[in-house]
């Protein structure tokens, strides 16, 4: 278990378990419905993400492999994933692409790579659906090489009351179909993970959020 905000108790493993059962029946419709959302809201976000990506590449929440056809080449990517009917989205993906990537099913929050094995961790859309996005972020921090970089895409609470008011009611309706937070705002974590921050924005009335950091030499 992991303590969430002052009075909350988070049963990862619970959590992750209801998250595996929503995703199982989420999946075929995913790619479908995120061709919507991205329009509307990430305009070239995936390619902004993935071009910043270099040497050996972690995607944390890979998903269906959607960020797949912006990476440049030379470069290895390992992604993982919670769900395995995701993953079998990704693989079939990366097939029809010709690129070859490193897909395996783990848990974030406890990621199956030793320290310092990765030059660079990507993530987009992926810290507003895991059960506790501070656990997260460290995990990211552990498994950089020092010097690596961070690069996160992701929707977030808005800075403007009558928007963030919208979020959370949509979070509720969310949250039960994918266990999609709307509210979440991990920039603070990322600062106070140790990371240092080299771009931060926001964009679209606040509700999209573009951060690439580093993990300190020393």
């Amino acid at each position: 278990m992991i303590w969430q905000g002052e009075y909350d108790v988070i049963d990862v493993a619970r959590e992750n378990e209801r998250l595996r059962h929503l995703w199982k029946e989420y999946a075929p419709r995913y790619d479908s419905d995120m061709v919507r959302l991205e329009r509307m809201l990430l305009d070239d976000g995936r390619a902004w993400a993935c071009g910043q990506a270099k040497g050996d590449v972690l995607e944390v929440a890979v998903g269906s492999g959607r960020n797949m056809e912006f990476y440049p080449d030379g470069i290895s990517v390992t992604g993982i994933d919670l769900s395995p009917e995701m993953l079998d989205l990704a693989r079939s993906r990366a097939a029809e692409l010709g690129r070859e990537v490193a897909l395996r099913e783990g848990d974030a929050h406890a990621m199956p790579f030793e320290d310092d094995t990765f030059d660079t961790v990507v993530c987009t859309l992926g810290l507003c659906s895991v059960p506790d996005h501070r656990v997260v972020i460290g995990e990211m921090y552990r498994v950089l090489r020092p010097g690596g970089r961070l690069v996160l895409l992701d929707h977030v609470g808005s800075h403007i009351r009558l928007v963030r008011w919208w979020q959370r009611t949509l979070e509720k309706a969310m949250l039960r179909q994918c266990g999609d937070h709307q509210t979440r705002r991990p920039f603070p974590l990322v600062k106070q993970a140790g990371f240092l921050i080299e771009h931060r924005d926001r964009r679209k009335l606040g509700v999209v959020e573009r951060v690439a950091a580093r993990k300190p030499l020393a």
